[in-house]
């Protein structure tokens, strides 16, 4: 199996199928595509292979995952989906110590070549907290977010 299609694996199995929760900024989800970020889309019919192929193009190809490690890549991916891409470079290159200005350039990946997956891993989720805690969302959502950070992490250490 691919690094891909482990880790989008990963992803359907915490994002399940249809929602459309009032509390929820992405509005009507299915597979964890949201009409906000889609509003063009039958969010409610939406496949579970339409989702994967969104998935495929607009995250895991735009940030470049393929490449790195798949405990990493999942880690950065996961992040992507719930709070957008550029938010989860944003957020790698503060776990990193360069410049957060959300563009994966020579000098992030040079940063990101230097420290070992599970440094990362570890920082990467810990900026993803700090974020997290500063959502609107937050008083409503933080325990299933917390729950999913936690599986992260048991997921990052077998992965490294």
């Amino acid at each position: 199996m691919t690094n891909f299609e482990v880790s989008i694996n990963r992803l359907l199995k915490s994002e399940g199928g249809y929602t459309s929760n009032p509390n929820d900024p992405g509005g009507e989800t299915n597979w964890g595509i949201s009409k906000r970020s889609y509003p063009n889309l039958n969010i409610k019919d939406l496949t579970r292979d339409q989702a994967v192929a969104l998935y495929k193009r607009d995250f895991w190809d735009r940030l470049k995952l393929e490449n790195l490690p798949l405990g990493v890549a999942y880690q950065i991916l996961d992040f992507a989906v719930n709070s957008g891409a550029g938010v989860a470079i944003r957020t790698l290159q503060k776990a990193i110590g360069v410049a957060d200005d959300g563009v994966i350039g020579d000098h992030t990946m040079a940063a990101f070549k230097a420290i070992e997956p599970h440094d990362l891993i570890m920082r990467f989720t810990a900026e993803r907290m700090i974020f997290m805690t500063n959502c609107a969302g937050w008083p409503t959502f933080s325990k299933g977010w917390m729950r999913r950070l936690a599986a992260n992490l048991k997921i990052g250490a077998d992965d490294v």
